[in-house]
């Protein structure tokens, strides 16, 4: 295996070739240099495994030096360790709240440099072998849901497309309508998925925040605004026999929406309680009422529930669940982008839910301060 690389950064060089020997002697590559100017310089040829630094140092302290060292996203995994001779309590909770994984005191000793040195890089490896493996598995979930979600409708639409076209002037017009039916939905599934994605693309750049500094506004009618949200549900819930309800108290407060953001993601949730509530006469209820400066906006269904286990990461990019056992439509962004949405509102958004029982996804928006 290659020899594991330490950055030593240290301005009195008996300390410095003190340090590297230990070091080189326990089979490490070492690189030195004499302040932090010095220490960025060497990092532009070799990126280190681990950096040791002083803080007492001409031209660039040791707190500067990791303030360089974190300004760049690629260095900030890299452990640092403080080396010193200052041994006050409030320097040590300074160098840990900037992000040093630990501290030093000289005059050191030799193995107890080498035991907190072994233990940084094996816990650095750890982590990194641990974030490896969980984009492996997301990589290959994005790539299986992807197939999944566009193999479909595409399969859908142009069989549908094929039967139409091989016998378009001796069928009846019934069965012609089924066929644009089944175009159509697969069509609207394609549309989705391409708009989801197009939403994390405006997320990631951070274009919804700038579309709600642009466009949100105050409003005082949101419980027309929840209404008229809950009425494009009607015929949907009708044919899964799900009863759907609203439940808004009079005189909502007003608040600073993007109203396009808002009916989105009431929406997304509305359409998941009726997925998942699936049983005939299964209610879905949405509810709006004032709590403690917050308007509380609550979609509560009596669906299939989510384990307590899956709770805590329903919010993560292409989550799903139990997708073995039921058929979704999607890719898992849905949650992840009525989170943003309601974020980019100064918002919340929580679930409170149990196995067989249902769910309740609540979404918190804060009452506009008056003047």
């Amino acid at each position: 295996m290659p020899k594991k690389q330490i950055l030593v950064v240290e301005d009195q060089d008996l300390l410095l070739m003190a340090i590297r020997d230990v070091l080189e002697m326990e089979g490490y590559r070492v690189v030195t240099a004499g302040d932090g100017v010095e220490g960025l310089e060497a990092m532009q040829a070799f990126v280190p495994d681990l950096i040791i630094a002083d803080i007492s140092m001409p031209r660039m302290d040791g707190y500067k030096f990791l303030e360089a060292v974190h300004a760049r996203p690629e260095w900030v995994p890299i452990p640092f360790i403080f080396l010193t001779a200052r041994a006050e309590k409030e320097d040590r909770l300074k160098g840990k709240a900037m992000g040093a994984e630990d501290y030093l005191v000289k005059p050191f000793d030799p193995q107890e440099l080498l035991v907190v040195v072994r233990s940084r890089i094996g816990r650095a490896e750890a982590i990194r072998e641990a974030t490896e493996s969980e984009f492996e598995k997301l990589k290959r979930q994005i790539i299986t849901l992807l197939s999944h979600e566009l193999r479909l409708p595409l399969t859908s639409v142009y069989g549908y497309t094929e039967l139409a076209l091989g016998d378009a002037a001796g069928l009846p017009s019934g069965e012609f309508q089924q066929y644009l039916v089944g175009i159509r939905r697969g069509a609207d599934r394609l549309k989705t998925l391409v708009e989801d994605l197009l939403m994390i693309v405006r997320l990631d750049t951070g274009q919804l925040e700038r579309e709600f500094r642009l466009l949100g506004t105050l409003r005082d009618n949101l419980g027309e605004i929840i209404t008229r949200t809950v009425n494009l549900f009607g015929a949907q819930a009708s044919r899964e026999n799900i009863v759907l309800k609203a439940d808004i108290a009079p005189n909502l407060p007003a608040v600073l929406i993007y109203e396009s953001f808002f009916v989105d993601a009431l929406g997304r949730l509305i359409d998941n309680a009726i997925k998942f509530s699936r049983n005939k006469g299964k209610r879905v209820t949405v509810s709006a009422q004032v709590k403690d400066g917050w308007v509380e906006i609550a979609v509560a269904d009596e669906g299939v529930g989510i384990a307590p286990q899956d709770v805590a990461r329903l919010f993560e990019r292409f989550r799903q669940i139990n997708r073995e056992k039921m058929e979704q439509q999607g890719i898992g962004l849905g949650l992840s982008i009525v989170k943003a949405l309601i974020t980019c509102m100064e918002g919340e958004v929580s679930v409170e839910s149990e196995l067989g029982v249902g769910s309740t996804f609540t979404m918190r928006l804060p009452v506009a301060q008056a003047g």
